[in-house]
C-alpha cells in the first residue's frame, strides 16, 4: 500500500499546488476586482489602489496564486506568498488575539504553512517547472555527445 501511495505522491502534490493556488489566487482578485464578494470589510468592493499593506498583499496574492497554479517559479513565488501570510498573521491577526481561530487568522495562517511545504517540496506534477526542467534536460548534450578538444 505505501509503494502504491508513494507512486502517486507526485500526482497529488501537483494537485495540492492548483488548489492552493487557485484560492490565493482568488483571494486576490476579490480583493483587486471585486468579484467573489469582493475584499473583506468592503461589502463586495476593492482595496484602493497602493494602500499599505492589503493593496499590496493583493497583488501578491493574485500574481503568486496564479504563477503557483500554473507551477512556474513555485518555490521561489512560494516563498514571497508565504512570507506575506506570516507577515499578514502577525501584522494584522495576532493583534486581536494570541490564537488564529480567535483573531480570524486561519486563512493567513493555513495559506503560510501550506506555500513553505511547497518552498521545499516544489510543484509536483502537472507544473511548468517540471515540464521546462525535462525540456531542458532533453536539450542539455550528453557526455557522449560532448566534443573534446584536442
Amino acid at each position: 500500500m505505501t509503494g502504491r501511495l508513494n507512486s502517486t505522491q507526485p500526482y497529488a502534490l501537483g494537485l495540492y499546488r492548483v488548489v492552493v493556488g487557485l484560492l490565493f489566487t482568488c483571494h486576490g482578485a476579490a480583493s483587486l476586482f471585486g468579484v467573489l464578494g469582493g475584499a473583506m470589510g468592503t461589502h463586495g468592493g476593492t482595496l484602493a489602489a497602493g494602500t499599505w499593506p492589503g493593496w499590496y498583499a493583493a497583488v501578491i496574492q493574485l500574481v503568486g496564486g496564479a504563477l503557483v497554479l500554473l507551477g512556474l517559479g513555485t518555490r521561489a513565488t512560494a516563498f514571497i506568498a508565504s512570507g506575506s501570510m506570516a507577515f499578514a498573521y502577525f501584522d494584522i491577526h495576532q493583534k486581536a488575539a494570541l490564537w488564529p481561530i480567535e483573531n480570524g487568522g486561519e486563512a493567513s495562517a493555513m495559506f503560510c504553512w501550506a506555500f513553505l511545504l511547497l518552498v521545499f517540496t516544489g510543484s509536483g506534477a502537472f507544473g511548468l517547472d517540471t515540464l521546462l526542467a525535462r525540456r531542458w534536460a532533453q536539450q542539455q548534450p550528453t557526455a557522449e555527445q560532448t566534443p573534446v578538444a584536442v
